[in-house]
């Protein structure tokens, strides 16, 4: 899509593809919750198997995965829930700009060992340059911090305070949390009970603990139970 007033967003679901065209800049703002009007958005209402071909989706497939005839609310969950092919520029600014909140995030949170003080936001920037981790631009920087830390902390010596939380997940949630709890910490037990909760033990960043609370209250409806 050489035009960069026109940009593709694709949702795979199966072995099925779903493309539409849309305005990269509104396009965003509307993924990111910052504009509600669908019509400023999309270039045309059609779907597509493949845009840059013009071969279009058949009403089979459609009915098969949206569940819904309105052509409204399927054009709508393609572009909330599909990839949104960001202009070269649109890539930049959101990285630059998530690269900025983990490096402060990281300079609030963590400490040199040896002096037990911050580093200095330069020498963390720098850091992050030398380690060349891949940072996400539509995924929260809490999320990202795990990974970065673990990149960094083979050239830049970094500490934060840890804590031990007991968390206790019902059956109906479990599962679809476990990949989250574990991504999130170190796990130092988990058992999985009769009834099919999950129970374990994780050490968790102090500086993660807000993010942790409000994303596992939000995956479990507020049915976890999480102490220190």
């Amino acid at each position: 899509m050489a035009d960069s007033k026109v940009t593709i967003v694709k949702l795979i679901i199966g072995s099925d593809r779903f493309e539409i065209l849309v305005k990269p800049d509104p396009a965003l703002e509307y993924k990111m919750g910052k504009r509600t009007d669908l019509s400023s958005v999309l270039v045309s209402d059609e779907i597509y198997l493949d845009a840059n071909k013009g071969s279009r989706v058949g009403i089979d497939k459609l009915n098969k995965h949206f569940k819904t005839k309105d052509p409204n609310e399927i054009l709508k969950q393609i572009l909330l829930k599909g990839e949104l092919n960001l202009t070269t520029d649109q890539r930049r600014k959101m990285v630059d700009d998530k690269r900025r909140q983990i490096i402060q995030y990281i300079n609030k949170n963590f400490v040199d060992p040896k002096t037990k003080l911050p580093h200095p936001i330069q020498r963390i920037e720098n850091a992050l340059e030398d380690v060349r981790v891949t940072i996400d631009p539509f995924k929260k920087a809490e999320d990202q911090v795990k990974s970065i830390v673990d990149a960094l902390r083979k050239i830049l010596p970094l500490k934060s305070e840890m804590l031990r939380l007991s968390i206790l997940i019902p059956n109906s949630y479990s599962s679809a949390s476990y990949s989250f709890v574990k991504g999130s910490g170190a796990l130092t037990s988990e058992e999985w009970l009769s009834d099919g909760s999950l129970k374990v033990e994780l050490e968790i960043n102090a500086g993660m603990k807000g993010n942790f609370l409000e994303r596992i209250g939000s995956l479990t409806r507020g049915t976890a139970q999480v102490k220190e």
